[in-house]
């Protein structure tokens, strides 16, 4: 909104001509979506205590039975105030922005309908998982078709690391062209992606850091994908209009900064299904659209080991009839109980998204 208000007036006004900047307005869209959540946060969360949203703890934890109760659905909070920053921030005659949207607020009614007849039911039963992850395909699958229709985007996928593409075989190209086939790879990777930041959201505030590190990170890959002299630069795959994106990560990490303030251990709400899906399906769509799509591996390296883990513990036991790898999955839960304190597991896991996000990073200099 601030964007087409005030800049057609930057030739009277020169300071004005701030507003072209993608920089400055991905900063204020931060701010702005910290802030708002900041002061909305004490009555959203008195709100939903009133309406009676509360959490259904799994009853194998015990350590978690004084959560009960504990408002749930946090991401409808998370999904306010980005949208509120996006709109008066974002360029909104830019399609990525239009696109991130719907795939936020897409993911999001899926983990809406999810939680909403958990609360109902009064158990942890929501839609049945056919029902969840078709919800999924569908939106992904929707933004996918629309996003390969825009001119400036391509269907390739470029390997990281590989300078000389012979020392893969049937590969002759850093750059492969997958045509069509990239429509369901892309829904693949944002419905995995979605489900893994889903199975990470089990203690307080350990699924949202994370999610704001790899917000970081997709915001300056996508900040540098925009660019055509920074792609050419860093040997990064070049897409025209995409860096205003960068406007809406701010929003992204603003809004989740806003979320942690109140989701922190002990939290005074939870993010719900609303949110972790959102947030996960989005988070793979930014990797979509700068066209860092396996460099995710990395970014997003906790969700995809908290995936595996429950993948190999449900495996294991129907393999042997009953054993386990773990104690419990997903592994979080599993370092419960052995004993290590909440706090502590929480901590360790955003050094460790921490230091895969700089892993990632680094990738922007190997080529």
């Amino acid at each position: 909104m601030f964007y087409h208000l005030l800049l057609p007036f930057s030739s009277d006004f020169v300071l004005f001509n701030v507003f072209r900047y993608i920089t400055f307005r991905s900063v204020w869209a931060l701010l702005t979506a910290l802030i708002l959540s900041i002061i909305v946060g004490p009555h959203f969360i008195r709100w939903l205590q009133r309406l009676k949203f509360g959490q259904f703890i799994h009853e194998d934890v015990a350590a978690h039975k004084q959560k009960a109760g504990t408002p749930t659905m946090g991401g409808i909070l998370i999904a306010f105030s980005l949208l509120v920053s996006v709109l008066l921030w974002g360029n909104l005659a830019n399609p990525y922005i239009w696109l991130c949207l719907l795939v936020f607020f897409g993911f999001g009614l899926v983990g809406f309908m999810d939680d909403w007849l958990k609360i109902r039911r009064k158990n942890n039963k929501g839609i049945n998982g056919k029902q969840k992850l078709t919800g999924q395909v569908l939106v992904a699958g929707l933004a996918m078709i629309l996003l390969i229709q825009l001119p400036a985007y391509s269907t390739e996928l470029i390997l990281p690391f590989i300078k000389d593409p012979r020392i893969l075989p049937f590969v002759d190209s850093p750059v492969l062209d997958l045509g069509w086939l990239y429509i369901p790879f892309a829904v693949l990777i944002m419905v995995s992606c979605s489900n893994g930041v889903n199975l990470t959201d089990g203690l307080d505030g350990l699924a949202i850091g994370p999610t704001i590190v790899a917000g970081v990170v997709f915001a300056i890959f996508i900040y540098v994908a925009g660019s055509a002299t920074l792609s050419q630069y860093l040997q990064v795959g070049f897409v025209p209009g995409v860096g205003e994106v960068t406007v809406f990560c701010g929003a992204l990490i603003g809004a989740g900064m806003g979320f942690l303030w109140f989701n922190a251990y002990p939290a005074q709400v939870f993010m719900g299904d609303v949110g972790s899906l959102s947030l996960g399906g989005t988070l793979g769509f930014l990797a979509v659209l700068c066209k860092q799509e396996l460099i995710l591996l990395v970014v997003g390296g906790l969700f995809v080991v908290e995936t595996l883990s429950v993948i190999l513990q449900v495996g294991f036991f129907r393999m042997t009839g009953g054993r386990r790898i773990f104690r419990m999955a997903p592994l979080h839960h599993h370092f419960e109980l052995k004993g290590v304190p909440e706090s502590k597991i929480i901590i360790r896991f955003w050094i460790t998204a921490i230091i895969l996000g700089l892993a990632a990073l680094s990738v922007l200099k190997l080529r």
